[in-house]
């Protein structure tokens, strides 16, 4: 293999990225013949390594370089670059905005070179996948496949940088770790102090954060970029710009072969579904959805926090021998025609969860279980929304309520928030886990205060469960709540957690509540997202919850909860429950919050229910 490293890459402006060259060679020398190229374009160092890439039977993750030596001896030629603005690449670095142009331009470039057929692939993980879904947005001429993992903004603004109005805090985390990491960090003592003397853990609990008072202060872009994602609350013209918006360019979106991959403890499992709804329908090429029981990128591993799926859940084994040689398979179906490869994927491919034994595994897990199944559409086919309705009592249950006025109300106290336990997080330590979790309080989970308690115990959470089922149950596809509310401020937020609870058993005395998935609604964007409209205190409003999709088996014995609660922290931001502006809530006030469930206000969970 011949390796030429550091080829500066001019982009439109005049900023120069790098970009690591890795070709075929015979004795040394690099061969001739044109070949297609397969393109990482990436902000995490173009010869670093990523956790997830590993396999199942090795560990210890492999650097990028590594990859690429598997990749060439695939029979591709692979180009890596660094994000402009991130180590060897000039300019400056504003996450997400302006990948696509420099996708765009270096895609360009290289399909003009000798040694390319004129066909560019790409792929990578995360912010890998959200700058391929850029250049994609602008569609380039020799843009020829594409594998996109955990990323590729469908809309940052409803799932990936904000969800329901509130703004996701894995993106402070995000910015924290990178600027330690920046070229302009690296290069100056001072600032590299300043940034290592942060505090992070303690800084989230001194919100909001201001230009020159946050952990960012020594490293102003990185701070400008959070606090403008932060403060703009409202959807608009900066969330539909490209590199942040796909939705906006279905229509004009490369037609390409690609595969969009996420997880159901992922963030960016919207993000996949959404895409591959959006542009399945539009393009002669074939698009794929993969959803695994994942973390974000860990796809080579069984487990995802507390809970293990079994042998079955690694992509390992299941879809091909390992992730290269999936994306080898998938690459040689599309750009080695003469070779007869075959497409490796069915239009759809995910992991049921659940089914397992519910015992505690030799490593301390709970034995949740699950296994693969192949389907032509998503949600699939077969899948009826049922209505489970809430009640008075603390049930859930699909007979509606028939009582004149029935409600349930807590307290919201901005400064005791509901503590985040797990879920769909990626970049969030070190003050927030991914996965799933028994949802109990306890000393080691960012934000909890003695008595440690289950969440359900906590005065400002209302849980409602089902009896214990009589059957198995499996729900696959989007979860919605729909809820009727008040609150006797002009402001807050309202949260759903959907929870697989597990009976209680030896190993686990007092059951074990599994969180599956979760979804959080800003008051003032209940009618729409670009305009703020104030509850009026005391007023009943309708409201619709979207929580991330997710694939259960609930089994025989087993409970479905649903908690509703008005935070989820450090996942999102927390609501002062005042009419202040988006990132400026320096007057906190406790809510008293209400949700209805009776004859003409019938709050309810919509589980979309799979019966073969």
């Amino acid at each position: 293999m011949h390796v030429t490293r550091d080829v500066m890459v001019t982009m439109r402006d005049g900023v120069r990225l790098a970009i690591d060259i890795y070709r075929p060679a015979i004795a040394g020398e690099p061969t001739h013949a044109p070949l297609p190229v397969l393109l990482e374009r990436t902000p995490y160092d173009k010869r670093g390594t990523n956790h997830g890439d590993r396999t199942r039977d090795d560990p210890i993750p492999k650097s990028k370089p590594d990859l690429a030596v598997q990749f060439v001896r695939g029979g591709y030629v692979v180009a890596i670059q660094d994000c402009r603005g991130r180590y060897a690449s000039e300019g400056v670095f504003e996450k997400y905005l302006g990948e696509g142009a420099d996708g765009y331009d270096t895609i360009a470039w290289l399909a003009a070179q000798p040694w390319c057929d004129g066909r560019v692939a790409t792929y990578g993980l995360s912010y890998g996948a959200h700058v391929q879904s850029a250049a994609a947005c602008l569609a380039p001429p020799a843009l020829a496949a594409m594998f996109l993992d955990s990323g590729g903004f469908s809309s940052a603004y409803h799932s990936g940088i904000r969800q329901g109005g509130a703004f996701e805090l894995k993106q402070a985390t995000w910015a924290y770790k990178h600027a330690l990491l920046s070229p302009e960090t690296q290069r100056d003592p001072a600032r590299l102090a300043a940034l290592e003397a942060q505090d992070l853990k303690a800084w989230f609990t001194r919100m909001p954060w201001m230009e020159g008072h946050s952990p960012l202060s020594a490293a102003p872009e990185y701070e400008k970029y959070l606090l403008d994602q932060w403060r703009t609350g409202l959807f608009g013209p900066y969330w539909t710009q490209t590199g942040v918006y796909a939705r906006g360019a279905y229509d004009t979106y490369a037609d390409v072969p690609m595969v969009h991959m996420s997880s159901w403890y992922d963030p960016y499992a919207v993000t996949a579904t959404e895409n591959f709804l959006g542009l399945s329908g539009r393009k002669r090429s074939p698009v794929k959805l993969i959803l695994g029981p994942w973390t974000h990128g860990q796809r080579s591993v069984t487990h995802a926090g507390d809970v293990d799926f079994g042998p079955e859940a690694t992509l390992d084994g299941a879809l091909a021998k390992d992730y290269v040689a999936l994306r080898l398979a998938w690459f040689d179906a599309w750009l080695k025609p003469d070779q007869h490869a075959k497409d490796p994927l069915p239009p759809v491919k995910l992991f049921v969860m659940g089914g397992g034994s519910g015992r505690k595994t030799p490593e301390g897990r709970l034995d949740h279980g699950g296994h693969w199944r192949d389907e032509t559409a998503w949600p699939p086919q077969g899948a009826r929304v049922t209505d489970f309705f809430l009640s008075a009592t603390g049930g859930l249950s699909t007979a509606r309520e028939v009582v004149d006025e029935a409600f349930l109300e807590y307290v919201h106290d901005p400064l005791n928030p509901v503590p985040t336990i797990g879920g769909a997080i990626a970049s969030g330590a070190p003050v927030m886990e991914p996965g799933a979790f028994d949802q109990r309080e306890g000393p080691h989970i960012f934000g909890c205060l003695p008595p440690y308690r289950a969440l359900r115990d906590r005065e400002d959470v209302l849980a409602f469960e089902t009896p214990p089922l009589e059957t198995d149950l499996e729900v696959i596809g989007p979860i919605r709540a729909r809820l009727f509310v008040s609150s006797d401020g002009v402001d807050t937020d309202f949260t759903v957690k959907l929870i697989d609870v597990h009976p209680p058993s030896e190993d686990y005395p007092d059951g074990f509540a599994m969180n599956l998935t979760h979804g959080i609604l800003r008051a003032r964007y209940r009618e729409r997202f670009d305009w703020e409209t104030w509850m009026t205190p005391g007023e009943v409003c309708f409201i619709e919850i979207e929580a991330f999709p997710t694939a259960n088996r609930f089994l025989k014995g087993h409970r479905i909860r649903l908690d509703i609660s008005s935070s989820n922290f450090p996942h999102f931001d927390v609501n002062p429950n005042t009419d202040e502006p988006e990132g400026y809530g320096f007057t906190p006030r406790r809510a008293k919050n209400r949700v209805y469930m009776d004859a003409q206000r019938p709050s309810r969970l919509l589980l979309p229910i799979v019966t073969r």
